[in-house]
């Protein structure tokens, strides 16, 4: 029996295997995201949000996904249909591909390779192709403008982001994500990278509700400006499979700011264990956050998110690396940080 999970056949069964589970997991906490969504929206603003459909609400996201599914599909005049049904699959499909480099645990993970967290930014910035086929498709001018913009900001904050992620790779030495987890190993809570790249970690977050279109950054959506953006002309399961590439992207950096900044799998009480669990409950709480600015920030003008991005945190972000890179010159942030940990 071992001969053959190690064939070529066992190989490809083992691989649908850890696939299917890993789409499985990915969906089912998209489904609870929306729900988890709605429901610190609604506290926010002293009401009950979704109640009545199951228990507390807990079906209300299967029956939307539901409603969605059977609503007619209305494609515009003149669109492009090969494209028009391509961007919203391509979106969705891309954010879940991603997932197959992120390590919930050791050996948790599909493809352990030594540039995961390389091949996460590449397939994260081939994300907004799926804005942009969609806008101009639908052929009409309010979604293509809409995608010019998404265009614009996800570009504009993956500068960024990117620039982030070199400071934590200066730190650990190397770009494979079950290392940097391991390089944060130690006194639990206070070996983490986020109290020596707390302000990194700041402009990480921000940045990430940027790239996600995430309020108050949703303006390649904005409803008062642009008719709801690149999506004004999709209906039905087209509009869903934009929505949930949307939560999946989100889910995405989530895991990213666990991973990076907050020791992954890694407990934050010594003496009890790690595990996957530690994993899931610090994406959980990153999504708790992302709920909570979308509850209580108000939106920001384009001009406005446009100037943050490359006038505030690229020159802080570009300044970090330069930093992080003189202390790893000269061995100062490693004994720092080996004194700080008890290493």
């Amino acid at each position: 029996m071992d001969g053959f999970w190690s064939s070529s056949l066992g190989i490809a069964i083992i691989l649908l295997a850890q696939g299917l589970a890993l789409i499985v997991f990915v969906m089912l906490s998209l489904v609870y995201m929306v729900y988890g969504d709605r429901k610190i929206w609604a506290a926010v603003q002293m009401r009950r949000g979704p109640n009545v459909v199951g228990p507390w609400g807990l079906l209300q996201t299967f029956a939307d996904a539901l409603k969605y599914v059977v609503k007619e599909v209305v494609i515009p005049a003149g669109a492009d249909k090969f494209v028009f049904f391509l961007a919203p699959f391509l979106s969705m499909m891309l954010a879940l591909t991603a997932f197959v480099a992120i390590p919930f645990a050791p050996g948790w993970v599909m493809a352990d390779i030594n540039v995961g967290i390389l091949f996460i930014l590449a397939i994260s910035s081939l994300e907004v192709y799926g804005v942009i086929m969609g806008g101009w498709a639908s052929n009409s001018k309010y979604p293509f403008l809409g995608s010019l913009r998404s265009a614009a900001q996800m570009i504009s904050y993956e500068v960024s982001l990117g620039l982030i992620i070199i400071g934590v790779i200066i730190s650990t030495g190397s770009m494979n994500l079950t290392d940097i987890v391991e390089a944060q190993r130690g006194m639990g809570l206070l070996s983490w990278y986020w109290l020596p790249h707390l302000p990194m970690l700041v402009l990480f977050f921000v940045s990430c509700l940027a790239e996600t279109n995430r309020p108050p950054f949703d303006l390649p959506e904005a409803e008062s400006e642009l008719v709801a953006g690149f999506m004004v002309e999709y209906s039905s399961t087209p509009y869903l499979l934009f929505m949930a590439g949307e939560y999946i992207a989100m889910w995405l950096m989530c895991a990213l700011i666990a991973l990076l900044f907050f020791g992954g799998w890694l407990s934050p009480i010594p003496g009890i264990p790690d595990g996957a669990l530690w994993m899931f409950l610090k994406m959980v709480f990153w999504f708790f956050m992302f709920a909570m600015v979308k509850a209580i920030v108000p939106r920001y003008r384009y001009d406005q998110l446009m100037r943050i991005g490359w006038k505030v945190f690229l020159p802080m972000s570009l300044g970090w690396v330069v930093i992080v890179a003189f202390l790893a010159k000269f061995q100062v942030f490693g004994s720092f940080w080996a004194r700080w940990a008890g290493m």
